[in-house]
């Protein structure tokens, strides 16, 4: 199949010849028809392998040319390089077409965006959060939306987006088309098509799990984080072989702490990102090893999720991800567009629970290869690899926690009030032998009586 028999119009054509695309992936062939139909759409296929276009043609051949201030398609994504991500490619398709795109996201200033909303688009691009925020300020109508699109699904549930995303469907248009891509299918998402999707239509290219065919994996059983290190930088001095690479750590404090290491090694061919990075860092991190003036960058899971970096030479895995799905995600930055791409998973023998979860996922062994000899294995260890030393007289925590401390006392009787309710001015009548308030005028007669 071409894109000529996708029956796309002129301008669509020329902006795909401008890209250098001549054959739609398989998940862009089976998608297409689909959501040109309008039916609710959910699309499974392996990360590289051109999920965005596959929503995005059939939406830009149907997207009529319009005035009219308010968006009528939203897409949302997980994280903030995406947004940049996704607006550019969209731009780039719609680049013979007059169609208005926005992208809007947190740690930036809202009022910028509100103006930019307000001079009117017809597609917009966002994280959940800044969405959420814009449409509360009444700035951003939704009510013309009509084709919902949630990039990378899996992977916003897995950062607690759930509440917001239902948020939003309750002030979505009910009348709308629903399209969904992911490169896993979790039962959180499962659960997520069951509640708002109507009888979706599935596209799925390979079994949610499956590695592409063109990325060679290995493994390395390494004991500790500073051999890894030194396993890490013996790796790195071949720039020839390693020439474009991304090395995924778990969380903030190790790609800190790593970047702090190679640093000593690479200098000006090292580059890091995450989510406690400024913005513009971050994406001149991004652009500047995506032009090839970093060889190395350094990420944690959320930060290069869904990210397309062209000729990633090699994905290694410092450590091993807590989540299966996560693995794949990793994986998936090398190998993309029908590329060869090389991963290598370096695991303790702590993390092996966690790699046979991987295999499991994957229904395959990662072949595993010999630690060097000329690598040096560490002895020193860093604070979470030492054993935990409990001090039997000297508990962490209280047996009972919800026991109140010493600080904890009675109130004074005087200060113990009741709660009288509507009794109250009744009572304080009693007392005093005179009204609550100047307008209670029964009790006044009732004294005059007496």
């Amino acid at each position: 199949m071409t894109f000529q028999d996708l029956n796309l119009n002129t301008p669509l054509y020329n902006a795909i010849d401008d890209l250098g695309f001549t054959t739609p992936t398989p998940i862009q062939a089976e998608a297409f028809s689909v959501v040109s139909s309008g039916k609710d759409v959910v699309g499974i296929a392996q990360t590289g392998t051109g999920k965005t276009l596959a929503y995005m043609l059939p939406i830009l051949k149907n997207l009529k040319f319009s005035k009219q201030e308010n968006p009528r398609v939203l897409i949302l994504v997980p994280t903030r390089e995406l947004v940049v991500q996704v607006v550019n490619d969209i731009e780039n398709l719609a680049k013979y077409i007059n169609i208005r795109v926005l992208g809007v996201y947190g740690g930036t200033n809202i009022n910028t965006q509100k103006q930019a909303v307000a001079e009117g688009l017809d597609i917009l691009v966002a994280t959940p959060g800044r969405l959420y925020d814009l449409a509360v300020s009444r700035v951003l109508q939704l009510k013309s939306i009509q084709k919902l699109v949630i990039d990378e699904v899996d992977v916003m549930l897995d950062l607690g987006f759930r509440h917001q995303l239902i948020n939003i469907f309750d002030i979505l248009p009910e009348k709308r088309q629903n399209i969904m891509f992911s490169a896993t299918m979790t039962q959180d998402v499962d659960l997520l098509l069951n509640d708002f999707f109507k009888s979706p239509e599935r596209v799925s290219i390979a079994v949610s799990g499956t590695p592409l065919e063109n990325i060679e994996q290995s493994r390395y059983i390494v004991p500790n984080f500073y051999s890894k290190v030194n396993l890490l930088t013996h790796l790195l001095q071949d720039s020839e072989k390693f020439n474009k690479v991304i090395i995924f750590v778990a969380y903030k404090k190790m790609a800190d702490r790593l970047f702090e290491q190679l640093d000593e090694y690479f200098k000006e061919e090292l580059c890091i990102i995450h989510s406690n990075k400024t913005q513009n860092y971050r994406l001149r991190s991004i652009e500047q090893f995506r032009n090839g003036d970093n060889r190395i960058l350094v990420a944690t899971d959320v930060m290069a999720r869904g990210l397309d970096i062209d000729n990633v030479s090699h994905v290694i895995n410092f450590d091993v991800p807590e989540y299966p799905e996560n693995y794949m995600h990793r994986i998936g930055r090398t190998g993309r567009a029908e590329r060869k791409g090389a991963t290598i998973l370096l695991s303790t023998e702590k993390e092996q629970e966690a790699v046979d979860a991987i295999e499991s996922l994957m229904n395959m062994r990662i072949p595993l290869i010999d630690f060097p000899d000329s690598v040096t294995i560490s002895t020193e260890l860093i604070e979470e690899e030492r054993p935990q030393i409990k001090e039997r007289n000297n508990p962490t925590k209280r047996k009972q926690e919800d026991e109140a401390g010493a600080a904890f006392h009675e109130k004074k009787a005087k200060n113990q009030k009741e709660n009288l309710g509507g009794s109250y001015k009744f009572k304080i009548a009693q007392k005093y032998k005179k009204p609550k308030t100047r307008g209670d005028k029964n009790y006044n007669k009732r004294n005059k009586k007496k």
